[in-house]
């Protein structure tokens, strides 16, 4: 083991060709780890899909910043899973938009034709995706569906090329937002409906 002592005059680090300039010695520092999960698909028949789901679990509630999976078959269904919950999102979404817009650009007498079915779906798929989405683990992973996320997995990590790579996204002002629309299109709902039995 040598030993690193150092040299008062600094000479021979001159000599030597060692730089101590700070933006050199900034742009040579070690890149930060990745934060970052692999399922690996084994071919060994040690390993069955109950266990690569429950390493799945394992790593949801591990809350890495990237997952990925290597299994086709879990892989799939995780990325069909979380597009479901997107599709539920923003149906939510956008027929709240319209069912709250509608008395702005209708007539009062026709705006409900249009917005008590928009709302009435908005608040269904609100509801749908609370009950089985919202508190699920992986509602906070997106699927990297451009592969630009593969680049950051250090080499060697990955026994296969097409894996799916799961990342994690702060979700918390979209459900805030998607529950306030919900909300408030079930309000309209509410109210539309007690006008109309009341006339």
């Amino acid at each position: 083991m040598g030993s690193n002592k150092s040299n008062p005059s600094g000479s021979d680090d001159t000599e030597k060709g060692v730089c101590h300039c700070p933006i050199l010695l900034h742009l040579q520092a070690p890149v930060p780890p990745v934060d970052f999960f692999v399922i690996h698909e084994i071919y060994d028949g040690d390993f069955t899909q109950a266990e690569f789901e429950a390493q799945l679990e394992a790593a949801l509630e591990q809350q890495y910043r990237y997952i990925v999976i290597e299994p086709a078959r879990l892989g799939d269904e995780t990325a069909r899973w979380i597009a479901v919950g997107n599709c539920l999102h923003r149906t939510s979404m956008l027929t709240g938009a319209i069912c709250l817009l509608s008395p702005l650009g209708l007539p009062a007498d026709f705006s409900h034709y249009l917005g008590l079915p928009a709302g009435a779906v908005s608040v269904a798929c609100a509801a749908l995706y609370g009950v089985s989405w919202q508190f699920d683990p992986c509602c906070k992973y997106q699927v990297d569906r451009s592969g630009r996320q593969l680049a950051r997995i250090p080499p060697g990590a990955l026994r296969t090329t097409s894996p799916v790579i799961l990342v994690r996204r702060d979700d918390t002002q979209r459900k805030r937002l998607h529950n306030v629309i919900a909300m408030t299109a079930l309000v309209y709902c509410a109210q539309k409906l007690f006008e109309l039995c009341t006339d």
